[in-house]
């Protein structure tokens, strides 16, 4: 009888990964959704530690439903999946950065993104210029005994 253990995807999150996350009080955690190809950032979700065990598993992306409080697979009834290149966790541990092949729009309005109201920005100030890099401090190399024959 073949082995399945190997094939068959863990039953909780790796403790591991469960331990840098940090929940909301819900015990949720944003999903934010680019694009592989694009870079387009698609979607915003929300995922428990069961969605994101099941995503990493399958390469399938879960989500959990906070109105129908249920799981759902991206695409399942729509046929707009999105295929799970890669996942990372942010420097906080309170947000995801799922990096997708999307099959069909991203938006349940039939949008390829989510975001694509675009609001009006009406600041005065000058948008931030970036500092300049700083330069380690110049040192004066220590002087070096001259070569035999070599000029002085």
């Amino acid at each position: 009888m073949p082995d399945i253990s190997e094939s068959t995807p863990p039953a909780t999150l790796d403790p591991a990964i469960a331990a840098r996350l940090s929940r909301t009080d819900d015990g949720l955690i944003a999903a934010v959704v680019r694009e592989h190809g694009s870079g387009d950032v698609l979607m915003l979700a929300w995922m428990d530690d069961e969605a994101l065990r099941r995503t990493l598993a399958t390469g399938h992306a879960t989500y959990w439903s906070r109105s129908r409080r249920e799981y759902w697979v991206k695409g399942e009834t729509s046929g707009h999946r999105q295929y799970v290149r890669s996942a990372a966790l942010d420097c906080d541990g309170d947000a995801l950065l799922l990096t997708v092949d999307q099959v069909g729009p991203a938006c349940h309005t039939g949008t390829h993104s989510c975001f694509s109201t675009e609001l009006p920005i009406t600041a005065t100030t000058p948008p931030a210029t970036t500092p300049p890099a700083t330069t380690p401090p110049t040192t004066t190399p220590p002087a070096t005994a001259t070569t035999q024959g070599a000029p002085a």
